[in-house]
């Protein structure tokens, strides 16, 4: 119910020109967050310093797969069912 509640969120925000953020420690500490988020296309993730650089990496992985998955055709996949 919180998924469906963000993911229309994000999606009515961007029909209205607008970018969405959240801050807090979830997705740094959840992963599996960060994914659904960036896979919704949340914009921006503010996470504490002390985090950064591991959550900017897991970002990173995500995005680059969902790039590689829309150049070979398999669209946004699940991203949690992948094998880093």
């Amino acid at each position: 119910m919180v998924k469906r509640a963000i993911s229309h969120l994000i999606k009515t925000a961007h029909q209205d020109n607008k970018t969405v953020s959240i801050c807090g420690q979830a997705p740094s500490e959840y992963p599996e967050l960060a994914s659904f988020l960036i896979q919704q296309g949340i914009d921006y993730i503010s996470v504490n310093p002390d985090m950064v650089k591991e959550t900017k990496q897991n970002v990173a992985r995500i995005e680059q797969r969902i790039i590689l998955d829309n150049a070979t055709g398999k669209g946004r996949q699940a991203v949690e069912s992948y094998a880093w």
